[in-house]
Parts: structure tokens; C-alpha cells; sequence
């Protein structure tokens, strides 16, 4: 189905909202901050700005448009590595607090599913005590759809941060996925009536690992780790609902061990730039937002395809794009 007026001033609306907030955070917070050099001014977090952060995390976690990308890109809007004139060491730390913060965050997002598929969970629960083999089936079909981002996390995660943690890469991988969103809708569009899809039920290791291993190119930002492991699943034969709920319960295992070894790594840099209170606030507000994000989209799902998505994601790149060419990102 070709998308309507409706929908396409629907996706406009999303997109310029969500950005003139991010403006109007960042050109506060900037008369909010004090001069370069004086204390605090790297990398401040108002509470504010957590609330905005947590916002963009939770709203865009779970859908296909790429958390990470819309995150490092409000983080500079917002000023949060820093700016000119600073001794270069503290913009450092206050990039590496970010970047953690911006992970860290990610636990507002998983609580939000822990409590939406809480029945998943305890199915998955029972499994491991030897009383549901279906929820047993489950637990191991995520282990494996995890253990390809584990590996290659673990061997190219720095190198990833080093090269693709930048603007125009981001910009990159917004518009190589809109456009991929589109095909796909188009080609689930022309075989819909002729290709059997299953259902979670059905899913095998083979297929977890498949899935798993289409994740890891969402260690590129700007890509959508949703957006990988969604596509992952309908070209392991899935349906879109099947292949959406199992992105949501493989994103827990996925971004609780992001999470986790980011907390563990660069927590200290993130507490001594940040207050507590701070975090808080972008930990309830990333999993507010995700919870209304997670509600929309499988309701959305049910009646349409990723083609809004697409589209967002193609305005989002030209419009980021705009920013960085004038100089204001």
C-alpha cells in the first residue's frame, strides 16, 4: 500500500516535534551552562536534559529508526561533549560519560519490555526450571541470537566507537536503512498471500543465529539494532508480528549486556560528571516513553507496514544532513 497524506504529515509532525525539542533543550541548556573552563561546564546534564534524553531513548529504542543515531546527535545539539576552549582531557570525559549515559539509559528501555511481556518472561523462567519446553526452546533460541553480537562486540566494539561514532556515518546509515525499509515493504507487499511465515513457535536455533547475525550490523549507528533484527526475522521466515516480538525480547539480552558492561567500564566517568538525580530521571523517563513507543508500534503493525518508518528515516537524513552543511551540528 502506498502511503498516505495522512500518514506521511503524520511522520513530519513526529520529526519536527521531536527536533524542535531537542532545539529548544539545547539553546537553553547552552545559556544554562557556564563559560568554558569554569566547573561543570563539560558535559553538563541538566534535569532537563535527562528528561529529553530519556525520552528520545525510550521513544526510539524499540522502533526501526535507530536509538543510538537519534541519541549522539542530541547529545550534540545539547552540548554534551563539551565545548571549545575546554582543556581537551575534560571534553574527552565528558564524551566517554555521554556515550555511557546514553547506554546506561538503556535499562529504563529493557524494564519496559520486562513488564509488557512479562508473560514471555515467565514462560522463559519456567523453561530454565525444566516445567515449559516451549519457554526452554525460547531462552535458547535468544542465547543463540545473542552470541553473534557478544563475539563480535567484544572484538570490534572499539574499533566501531573509533570510526562510525560520527555524523555524517550516522547520516549514512539513516538513509541506507529508510531506503531498505522501503524495499522490504514492497517486497512483503508482493508476496503476501505466497510466502509462509511462522510464528515464534516455529523459531530454531538456525534461525536465532540468522537473526542474530543480521543484529550485528546494527553495531554501526545509525542502522537500528530493531531494524536489523526485524529484517533478520522475516528473512528467517517469521512473521512481522513474530519477528517484532522477538526483536523486543532479544533487544533485553542484547542492550542489558551493553548496558551492563558499560556501567562497569565508563560508570565512573558518568558519576562524576553527572548526579544521581539526573540518571534517575532518564532511567523513569526512557521507560515511560518506551512503554507508549512498544504500545504504538505493535498496535501500528497490525494494520500497516515499515514504510512510515522509511520515510522517517529518509527526512531525518536529509534534515540532519541540512545541520551539519550549516554548521549546526
Amino acid at each position: 500500500m502506498k502511503m498516505s497524506s495522512k500518514r506521511r504529515r503524520g511522520a513530519v509532525l513526529v520529526l519536527a516535534v521531536l527536533l524542535l525539542g531537542l532545539g529548544i533543550a539545547g539553546a537553553a541548556d547552552k545559556k544554562a551552562v557556564p563559560p568554558s573552563g569554569e566547573e561543570g561546564s563539560a558535559g553538563s546534564l541538566t534535569l532537563w536534559k535527562a528528561l529529553v534524553l530519556g525520552a528520545v531513548e525510550g521513544l526510539t529504542e524499540y522502533l526501526p529508526v535507530s536509538s543510538t543515531g537519534h541519541l549522539l546527535m542530541a547529545e550534540r545539539l545539547m552540548g554534551m561533549y563539551g565545548r571549545d576552549g575546554e582543556p581537551l582531557s575534560r571534553r574527552r570525559q565528558a564524551k566517554t560519560a555521554a556515550d555511557a549515559y546514553a547506554i546506561c539509559i538503556q535499562g529504563g528501555a529493557i524494564l519496559a519490555v520486562l513488564g509488557l511481556y512479562a508473560r514471555r518472561v515467565k514462560q522463559m523462567i519456567l523453561g530454565l526450571a525444566g516445567k515449559d519446553p516451549s519457554g526452554l526452546r525460547l531462552t535458547l533460541n535468544l542465547a543463540a541470537g545473542f552470541l553473534p553480537a557478544a563475539v563480535i562486540g567484544l572484538l570490534a566494539g572499539d574499533l566501531v566507537k573509533q570510526y562510525l561514532f560520527g555524523a555524517w556515518p550516522i547520516v549514512a546509515a539513516w538513509l541506507a536503512g529508510g531506503l531498505a525499509i522501503l524495499v522490504i515493504a514492497r517486497w512483503q507487499r508482493r508476496s503476501m498471500g505466497t510466502r509462509k511465515e511462522k510464528d515464534l513457535t516455529q523459531l530454531n536455533w538456525r534461525m536465532a543465529l540468522m537473526i542474530g547475525l543480521v543484529q550485528c550490523i546494527a553495531m554501526w549507528p545509525g542502522v537500528s539494532r530493531s531494524l536489523s533484527t526485524i529484517v533478520g526475522g522475516l528473512l528467517a521466515g517469521l512473521s512481522l508480528p513474530a519477528a517484532v516480538e522477538f526483536s523486543f525480547l532479544l533487544g533485553v539480552v542484547t542492550l542489558g549486556a551493553a548496558t551492563s558492561h558499560d556501567a562497569l567500564k565508563h560508570g565512573g566517568d558518568m558519576l562524576q560528571l553527572f548526579d544521581a538525580t539526573s540518571i534517575a530521571l532518564g532511567l523513569i523517563s526512557a521507560f515511560v516513553f518506551a512503554v507508549i513507543s512498544i504500545r504504538w508500534m505493535v498496535s501500528y503493525l497490525t494494520r500497516h507496514d515499515l514504510s512510515l518508518f522509511g520515510y522517517y528515516r529518509i527526512a531525518l537524513a536529509a534534515f540532519a544532513g541540512f545541520l551539519i552543511l550549516t554548521g549546526r551540528l
